[in-house]
This record gives structure tokens, sequence and C-alpha cells, in this order.
């Protein structure tokens, strides 16, 4: 029962009612930022929140609609030959039907929201016809072209180079002018936004979009599991794609990433292989969107150079919290060049502005049960509710002379540098403000190519890289239909293109006159080549024999596969020890097991001999080293590599905290609670054993669910509150006690009052001082919601991990 003393009858009713209306706005305004469900009873109309009133609009809106009135026309013969004008309802707002509030947060790429009963896209002519004279000559994305005369070879009578792009995508545009789900990567959410530059990078790269301190660029932004099917779920052990389209005013460059800064393999000769190994089994499609199965771990077991890569992928980081709390890196060695032709060697790396936090693995399966699309949502309802997700990015700069002295070869995709030997500078931020209006036109559609590059900006000889250049655009040309991709408005640069290339699937541009050939003399030489103002490859000499062959320095496969395991916490290592456990239990076949075994000896014998004792098996031989003599590795722990350096300054913001809700609940004390919540930027849920009105003990005015156990159950939540007065309603509510230890045992913040600390103690939840996360007092006070949000703040509590569960 509450604790709180009961006024007296009558006194301070003005008062209450105005706390009970403040209390109803508050609801309103938290219940409008979910999607997934709502209060039984209809919003209020007066409130001030914008998702709120939007909501209310849409409930106006439909009401006005209670059925269809042309229903019976459908079966009148006479309304057959005749039919009858449809009905209409005028919406109450201009924004109740967008798709998005966030409409108005626009960018140049993004432009401004359509108004209602305007389609933009009305297939005048006008608006897609094109003209080049005068126009000097570009790629597909809008790059200027310097030369069109010749291809890129090394020498004059040398071979033609696989990453001339301009040659590609002219000889590739040209097969296709006569005339499905990606295979990786395929689920995947999206939104608009922009990055601005800090300060002019203009000693190291001629990108205009680094040009000047304040510039904003446009971006489109993708994110991404790799292995599961369009429809699998968002939570799986795996890596993130994390691709950024910028809409420079030079054509577009796409930096296509992921989550974890290295890869599986070296040379994308491999990389068929590796996704044939880890995609779901060919003679029974099983599993779907895991690791955990004999043929990737054959494959991978058999490839030491992916000792590095599987230590990330057996980490926290391969079940992030929220795409909006995870790290992005460009993965490759690229170049920037500058004006005067001078480079200097770049890897990008994006960080997050709320830190990198983490699902535990036991969450994290149960969170796919219960709502699959997890991280869609989580980013989805942010950017709706005004909360942008945003990413600093960060550039380690370095010259040529400067990898040749690195013990490892920056070439080497499944390597990093250190930050301790280069550090990372921060260039720009990255803001996410805008949420596509429809799913298929912008983030299914999207294509993201990594030979799509600016001047300013050009590759090196990483041979991973090589292959992604050309395989990322083929890939395009299948899934989206033939060579016109470029022309899909997602996909459109935001400056003019100007080229000869013509015809094939899905064509759009109308082009002007009779000229498609350059040179020309009838068009006036138009379009013409750029020169220099175009792009133009960096002149890096190449002098040696045709070979299949990797360097020597290629052949080290486990020092930073150690310095990343030397760097975690023993928080993190006891979850990588955890992940390989069950990885490998799940594979069928002990030999392949031992043989993984035998490489995690070169990395570290504690963790091989754990992992051993997780699968009940004896440590093999370890395996044998490519290089008998190693090299010296320059760094043996970075923190940098750990979860534990990047903790955020978000606080509680966007975390959604569950707040239980029963007949009898101290309902003051509920309105209080997440009324603080949310000046706290959280979003609390009231939740039930149903969704709908519940009595307050006090007999004052009750509160209304808007969650229960069952359609949002505990691994959906980051934190939870149990209130005085539900004990009695819910002390035989098997669901509740599930939802409490759901949140204990992955440790995250609980806050109980009064008889609520009883049902947290039927749940098996003990009080302890020492666990700063578990607030739990016999009378409320109006300083317990600052402790549970400076909880809150903290996400976590790994102390409580035990192995095996206590709860």
């Amino acid at each position: 029962m509450p604790t709180r003393k009961t006024p007296a009858r009558g006194a301070g009713r003005p008062a209450a009612k105005k706390a009970a209306s403040r209390g109803k706005a508050v609801a309103a305004a938290s219940d409008a930022r979910n999607t997934d469900s709502a209060a039984a009873a209809p919003p209020p109309g007066d409130v001030a929140d914008a998702l709120a009133r939007h909501a209310a609009e849409t409930q106006e809106l439909a009401a006005a609609c209670p059925f269809n009135p042309n229903k019976p026309a459908e079966y009148r013969r006479e309304d057959g030959l005749a039919p009858p004008p449809g009905f209409a309802v005028d919406p109450p707002s201009d924004t109740t039907g967008a798709s998005t509030l966030s409409e108005l947060g626009s960018t140049a790429k993004a432009a401004e929201p359509a108004l209602p009963g305007e389609n933009r896209n009305r297939g005048e002519l006008e608006r897609v016809r094109a003209d080049s004279t005068g126009q000097g000559l570009t790629t597909n994305q809008g790059v200027p072209v310097a030369n069109n005369q010749h291809s890129l070879k090394a020498g004059a009578r040398g071979p033609a180079l696989l990453k001339d792009f301009i040659l590609r995508e002219k000889l590739t545009h040209f097969d296709h002018e006569r005339i499905p789900e990606r295979i990786v990567h395929a689920r995947g959410s999206g939104a608009h936004g922009f990055f601005e530059c800090y300060a002019p990078l203009t000693e190291l790269t001629r990108a205009s979009l680094f040009a000047e301190a304040g510039k904003r660029t446009p971006v489109f932004v993708r994110f991404s599991t790799v292995q599961g099917e369009r429809g699998s779920k968002d939570t799986p052990r795996d890596v993130r794609g994390f691709a950024v389209k910028f809409y420079t005013d030079e054509g577009n460059w796409d930096l296509v990433g992921n989550n974890m800064p290295v890869f599986f393999i070296q040379d994308a000769m491999k990389f068929p292989d590796l996704v044939h190994a880890v995609k779901p089994e060919p003679h029974h499609a099983m599993p779907q969107a895991a690791s955990a199965h004999d043929t990737f771990w054959d494959f991978v077991s058999l490839m030491p150079e992916s000792t590095h890569m599987l230590m990330w992928l057996m980490s926290d980081r391969a079940i992030p919290r929220s795409y909006r709390t995870m790290q992005g890196f460009g993965v490759h060695t690229f170049r920037l060049v500058n004006a005067d032709g001078e480079a200097v060697l770049v890897k990008f790396h994006w960080t997050p502005k709320l830190g990198v936090h983490s699902l535990v693995w036991d969450e994290a399966v149960k969170i796919s049960g219960a709502d699959p699309d997890y991280n869609r949502r989580d980013l989805w309802e942010a950017i709706e509710a005004g909360e942008f997700p945003e990413w600093e990015l960060g550039i380690q700069v370095f010259s040529e002379a400067d990898a040749e002295r690195f013990s490892f070869d920056v070439l080497d995709a499944t390597k990093l540098i250190p930050e301790e030997l280069v550090p990372v500078q921060p260039v720009g931020r990255l803001v996410l403000n805008r949420n596509p209006d429809n799913f298929f036109a912008e983030t299914e559609q999207v294509a993201f190519c990594t030979a799509h590059v600016v001047p300013g900006i050009d590759f090196t000889n990483d041979p991973l890289l090589a292959g992604r250049i050309h395989s990322y655009v083929d890939t395009q040309l299948l899934r989206l239909g033939g060579p016109n991709f470029h022309e899909i408005p997602i996909n459109a640069p935001v400056v003019p293109v100007h080229n000869n290339q013509r015809d094939g699937f899905h064509r759009q541009t109308i082009n002007r006159g009779r000229v498609s050939y350059e040179p020309n003399s009838l068009a006036g030489g138009c379009p013409f080549q750029q020169g220099m103002a175009g792009f133009v490859s960096f002149p890096e000499p190449v002098e040696d024999v045709e070979l299949r062959v990797h360097p020597e320095r290629f052949a080290e496969h486990f020092n930073q596969a150690t310095l990343f395991w030397n760097s975690q916490s023993p928080v993190e290592q006891r979850h990588i020890i955890q992940a390989y456990a069950f990885e490998l239990s799940k594979v069928t076949v002990p030999a392949i097991r031992a043989r993984m075994l035998s490489l995690l000896r070169n990395v570290d014998e504690g963790l091989a001999q754990a992992v051993a004792d997780g699968i009940g098996t004896a440590l093999p031989e370890p395996a044998p080293r490519a290089l008998a003599k190693p090299p010296k590795p320059e760094v043996t722990v970075s923190a940098r590599l750990s979860i534990a350096a990047f903790p955020g300054e978000g606080g509680a913001r966007t975390r959604k905290v569950a707040i239980f809700v029963a007949d009898g609940v101290d309902a003051e004390a509920v309105r209080g609670l997440q009324a603080a919540l949310f000046a706290a930027g959280a979003v609390a849920r009231l939740v039930g054993p149903r969704i709908g009105p519940f009595a307050d003990g006090g007999g004052g005015e009750g509160v209304d669910a808007d969650a229960s156990f069952e359609n949002e159950p505990g691994p959906l939540f980051d934190a939870v509150a149990v209130p005085a007065g539900v004990l009695e309603a819910l002390k035989t509510d098997g669901r509740a006690a599930e939802f409490l230890q759901n949140q204990f045992r992955h440790n995250k913040p609980m806050l109980a009052v009064g008889d609520g600390n009883a049902l947290l103690e039927g749940a098996g939840i003990l009080r302890d001082p020492d666990d700063f996360a578990l607030v739990a007092e016999d009378e409320w006070d109006d300083e317990l919601p600052a402790r549970f949000i400076a909880a809150i703040a903290r996400h976590r509590n790994y102390a409580r991990e035990k192995d095996p569960p206590l709860v």
C-alpha cells in the first residue's frame, strides 16, 4: 500500500486537478513517443507537445470515418455504370497526414515536405530533361572527368588498373544500355541528415565537404546487419554496416564501412567464400542470421587472418544497444589529396555522442523474439522525438613513410592503427535529423558503392578495397535493374550530371539533342572533359611483376588479436569467453572446435583455456604461425579499443524506462516519476498486466497503462521502477516476476518503493547497498527520481553478473 499520508477530503482539490491534468499531458507525450502500442483511451486534443498533438489529430481524423459509406455502391449495377465520388475528410492540420514530424528538419537533399494534396513527382518531361551545352563531362555521380581519352594504366604501355572507376562506369553503362535483396547487409535502417565540417582541411584534401568551417553537406546513412535476410532480426551477434552517402557539391561520396575497424579477410578473392560460409548452410538453409554453425567456423578456423576480427565479433561490439550507440569505421586505408596533388594516407572513424553501449547476450536473444525491429524502431523513434543522433568524424592521418615503419601493413584490412601510434583528429560531426518518407524508395533503394569518391579522396592498393570497388557497383546493376540506378532519387547527386551515357533499363533523363559521343562538333564539343578541375587519380608509381601473393607483413595474424584482448575490461573479456563458448558449442564437429582453440592459443593462453573449459574440451597444440618470427608490436594495450573508453554524454536521454502500474498503485508518485524522467529526456512507459486504466491506491485519479507485460516485456526496457501499491495485484503474476528478473539479470537500473520491494524479493532480487543500480526505499521522497535517473545514466551494473546467473 502507498506510504504517503492521504490528505483530508476536499483539501487541495484544484491543485490535484491541475497536477492530474499535467500528468495526463506528460503521459500523452510519453505515449506518443512509441510506435508499437498505446493507451486504451484517446489522447487529449489540447496538449502542447507536438507528438501528442499529432496522435490526437490522427485519432480525430480516424474517428471522422466510422465506416465506408461507398461500400453498398460496390454491389449496385447503376453505381457500376456511374460510380459515385469517394468520400473525403479534411485533416485537422497540414501535418496530420505526414509520414514523419521530422520532415521539417530539411537538408539540401531531403528538401521541404510535400504540401497536402501535392505530388511533386508529377511526371512532366521538364522535370527530367537535361542539356549539356557549356558543361563539362562528369561521371554518373557528378564527379568531374579529367580525361576521357585514356584508361588508367601502370605506365603508357602497362596494364589497365582495376581501380579505374571512370572506365568501369563508362563501359559498364554501355554494356547494359540494351535492355533484387542484397546478398549481405540486406536488413537495414536509414535516415537523412547532414555532415558539418569543423575547420578547413585544405592542406590535406581538395574535397569540397572539408573546404570550410561550418559547411554542411547533406547525407543519407544506412545501418545494417550483415548475415541475415531482409526479414531477419535486428539483434543477432553480427557485424553492423555503417554506410554514409555524402551529397557533395562535386558529386556523391560513399563511405561504406562497419561498426568494427577490421575485417575477416585480406583479399576480395575470399569474399564469396566468407559469405557462403556464414550464410545458412545450403543443404537445409539454417541457421538464419547466425554465425554459430559448422560452415562458418570451419572456414575461419582455416583462415588465421580472421582471428583479429573474430575477437571483435565475439565482443559486445557485435550486439549494440542501438545504432545510435555504436562506432563506425571506414575499415580501409584511403588517401586524401590536396589541390597541389599532394597525398596523405587516412583512416576514418565515427564516434557516437551518446557513447558506445551494447546489449548482453541473453537480452539480445530475448529481444529478437519480443521485437525483431528493436534497433530500427529505436532509430525511428529517437529522430521522430527530436533526439537527433550525432557522431563525430575523426581521421587518422599519416604518411607513406609512417606506414613503412609500422610492424603491420596498412593495406591489410585485418589490421587497425592503434591510436597511440596515430591519434584520431576530430574534423566534423554527423547529425541525423529526418526519417525517410518511404522505406522502399529511400532505405531499400539507396545504393552505396565504394567506387563513389570525389576529387580529394582516393583509393589505396588494399586488395580487399580493390574488389569492393568492382563488386558494389556490379551488385547494384542486378539489384536495381540496370545502369541507371544513379537516377533513383535517393541515389541522385545534388549537382547536375552531364555525360553521354544513354538508354538502358529505367532511364529517366530525356537528353536534348542528337549527340551522345565525344569528341563532337554538332554539340559544340559538349560535354567536354574538365582536365584538372575533374577527378584526377593520385599518380602512384607501380613497378613490379604480376603475381598472386600477399606482402610478408600480411602474414602476422595474432598480434592485434592479442592487443584487442589485452585492451578489454574484465567484463568485456568475460563476455568474449562466453561468446566463443556459445558459438563453438553450436558446432557439431569436434575437430573444428579444436582447430579454433589452437588459433586462440596464439592470442592468449588464458582465453583459450577459458573457452576450452566452457565447451568441455582439452586444449590442442597451438596452430603453426605463418611467420616463424612475428614482429614485435609497437603497442600491447590500447585503452580506446574498450567500450569503457566511450561512456558518452547522453545520460538518461532516450532510455526506455518501465513504470509498473496496477490497481492500488500510488498514482501521484507514478506521475511525478514519469514527469521527472521525461524532463531528463528518458521515455517512461506505464506497464501493467494489461493496457488501460488502473485505480489509484489513495482514491485519487488513476493512471492509464500504455504497455503490458506481454506486448512490452522486460528486455525491451533500459530500466524499471516499481512504485508502492502494486504488490497485491502483481504478487502472483509470473509475468511481472519474469520482467523484473530479466531487468536484474541484464544489469539494468531498478527502483523499488514501499511494498514494491516485496515484489522484487518475490522475484529473488534482494536489496544490496553496494548495487548502485538498485535504488530501494521504504518510503517515497522527492529525491528518488534524481537518484534513479543518475543510475540510468550509468546504464548497467555489470558487478551483478554471476556465472551461472543467480536470478
